[in-house]
């Protein structure tokens, strides 16, 4: 039943997200993960089930990926919003999508570590899944920086970096607190979601 809400949910939010966004191209760039995320999802739903917990997640994930394709992470208005309550200079709208990134990929990187019974230690667990998210938020830096070389003024919206020139160095450290936060406030009840879907 929770499957088929959060699927429902993510594809009202991804066909509105499609209707006239700001630019298809854009779109495309931030969207991208949520689709890929979604097929690798369905493909793998009957020999490696996700647990309800990663599963709310990761929509979560894609709805914020989804409005900032959308709008531009720079225009989404609940970043306008959050500029003029806590009289910030700049929609930070992208700091909770890059502070997702760091969140649910730690989730994410737990149930693979856990379930694949790669490391058993919880200190090395919880080095390698904030590590794992520090490479990713790089990778993605990376992306957005070679994006924006080879396609000039169509990638600005990309970028996003809205004339910060600690963006990027900015845009890591939300994610590090994303990873770093993740394990502790919801390890507990994953280990229990774990323990259920093992039973299963």
């Amino acid at each position: 039943m929770t499957n088929r809400i959060l699927l429902t949910l993510f594809t009202a939010v991804f066909v509105w997200s499609l209707i006239h966004p700001h630019d298809y191209f854009t779109w495309f760039l931030e969207v991208f993960p949520a689709i890929i995320g979604i097929v690798l999802i369905v493909a793998m739903r009957n020999r490696f089930p996700l647990t309800p917990l990663l599963l709310t997640l990761l929509t979560i994930h894609a709805i914020i990926l989804m409005a900032g394709g959308h709008y531009t992470y720079a225009e989404v208005p609940l970043g306008f919003w959050m500029r003029d309550v806590f009289h910030a200079t700049r929609n930070n709208y992208d700091r909770i999508g890059h502070f997702a990134q760091g969140f649910v990929p730690a989730m994410v990187a737990r149930e693979i570590l856990i379930r694949r019974d790669v490391v058993r230690g919880r200190g090395w667990r919880y080095f390698i899944i904030v590590s794992i998210c520090l490479a990713i938020s790089a990778a993605y830096e990376l992306l957005e920086w070679r994006v924006s070389v080879a396609t000039g003024s169509a990638g600005d919206s990309f970028l996003g970096t809205q004339g910060d020139v600690w963006d990027t160095q900015e845009d890591m450290a939300t994610a590090l607190i994303g990873a770093l936060t993740a394990p502790l406030l919801l390890g507990r009840l994953h280990d229990r979601q774990l323990a259920a879907l093992a039973v299963a």
